[in-house]
């Protein structure tokens, strides 16, 4: 996974988005943490690793990769905030289930926010790639649906 052209389009995305909307840079971090943990539940939500009392397992693949590929935009663009963009990251395998990675994910952003360190950075960074893998989906994969986005577009709409 090029970790550094990953960061380096997110940045681009991030500029024309501060350059197209008014935003209040005191809470910046604030409202990017937010915003990964709301994208981190919608794609909790997409992939039904909850819903014990439900017996539809109907799944969209499609969808919980985009979810993915948008939870993945607001972890870089942490990174990018905090300065954190020369990182390499293990892909460590895991024997949890997709309910407990999501947990564990919920830790390491509360972990970040606590101690906005390098270290538990690139602790969410791994814990995050290895839910992708649990999820079913190749580090190519993830990148190759990272660089198909619209979002990364110059006519991408914001509002």
């Amino acid at each position: 996974m090029n970790l550094t052209k990953l960061f380096e389009l997110q940045e681009n995305l991030d500029q024309r988005i501060k350059k197209n909307i008014s935003i209040d840079k005191t809470s910046l971090i604030s409202k990017k943490t937010l915003a990964l943990q709301v994208k981190m539940a919608e794609l909790a939500n997409e992939t039904r690793c909850f819903n014990f009392w439900s017996t539809n397992t109907t799944i969209n693949r499609n969808l919980i990769l985009k979810n993915y590929i948008n939870s993945l935009c607001f972890i870089l663009t942490l990174g990018i905030e905090k300065g954190f963009t020369d990182i390499a990251i293990k892909i460590k395998p895991n024997e949890y289930d997709t309910t407990a990675q999501f947990l564990n994910l919920y830790i390491d952003i509360n972990d970040f926010v606590i101690s906005s360190s390098k270290d538990h950075y690139i602790t969410l960074f791994e814990d995050f790639i290895s839910l992708g893998n649990k999820l079913g989906f190749s580090l190519k994969e993830i990148e190759n649906a990272y660089y198909n986005n619209s979002f990364l577009t110059e006519k991408t709409k914001y509002h």
